[in-house]
């Protein structure tokens, strides 16, 4: 079964039996079934009405679900979220950055997924709706593990829901790989400072691609609470704080360069943002 509702409850209806699955741009799981022909129930919720586009609704930025990574990176957002942005562009090729979804990249949770660090240091919620009603999860709370999280079977994501940032707040993104397009991520790094008179008043920091999910390094930002917003900052970050990280041995790279790789690119991340610089891929 395929079905493509115009209507939120029509597709809140079509789940609420638990057996059909949720699509949008179908760019993880066309290549996931590889040769085998897709099987099953599916809802499709890209013509739904309403989970599209990024608004400020009073004090938060609401991003619809079905939001494409290239509707993201053009949308006019605060500079805290200039990290998501250039996630974004950097996001497979521009035909996927065109179909893909941020609702999709965050529920396929992958260890990877370029989207995940930058929303964490946006202390970003997720809204998911069901026939029961809606409830909102803290990101960090909402993925559990490699390719899990607590989205439960009847339930579809709506929105991602951040409190809107400080005016004053820079964030940057950096992730290595192989190749700037078409490429998995061996490491992801998001940082956002709030400067003020030159002093760091918050930092956030998140590293994915390092653990089964990608995690906030808050022993770090508190050392960078209070301190001078000068190029060189990042060299307070040290191996120590790292330790939360547990990366594995892959055809990509080994553990070990994961972690020294996610050591370089915290400083180099967290230097941009002293600059006003944004990132990229290296």
């Amino acid at each position: 079964m395929y079905a493509r509702p115009s209507d939120l409850d029509d597709a809140l209806g079509l789940l609420a039996g638990g057996d059909a699955r949720v699509i949008a741009g179908a760019t993880d799981i066309f290549p996931s079934a590889g040769e085998r022909p897709l099987d099953g129930a599916y809802v499709d919720v890209s013509n739904v009405s309403g989970l599209r586009g990024a608004r400020l609704e009073g004090n938060a930025v609401r991003i619809g679900a079905s939001t494409t990574w290239s509707q993201i990176a053009m949308t006019d957002l605060p500079p805290a979220f200039d990290a998501l942005k250039v996630a974004a562009r950097d996001i497979g090729a521009v035909q996927i950055q065109n179909r893909g979804t941020i609702a999709g990249n965050v529920c396929n949770a992958s260890p990877a997924a370029d989207g995940v660090p930058p929303l964490l240091i946006l202390n970003a919620e997720v809204e998911l709706a069901s026939r029961r009603g809606t409830r909102r999860v803290a990101l960090d709370a909402f993925i559990n593990g490699a390719r899990s999280t607590v989205l439960a079977a009847d339930e579809v994501m709506t929105a991602i829901v951040t409190t809107l940032p400080s005016p004053t707040m820079r964030s940057a993104f950096f992730k290595l790989g192989a190749r700037r397009y078409l490429v998995i991520s061996i490491v992801i790094v998001a940082v956002a400072l709030d400067v003020v008179e030159g002093i760091v008043r918050d930092a956030r920091i998140a590293v994915g691609a390092c653990s089964p999910v990608a995690f906030r390094i808050w022993k770090a930002e508190r050392r960078l609470i209070g301190a001078p917003a000068r190029l060189g900052l990042g060299r307070s970050i040290e191996a120590e704080d790292l330790a939360v990280l547990s990366p594995i041995d892959d055809a990509r790279a080994t553990g070990n360069y994961r972690r020294d790789a996610a050591l370089t690119l915290l400083r180099r991340a967290i230097d941009a943002c002293t600059l006003g610089q944004t990132g990229g891929v290296v």
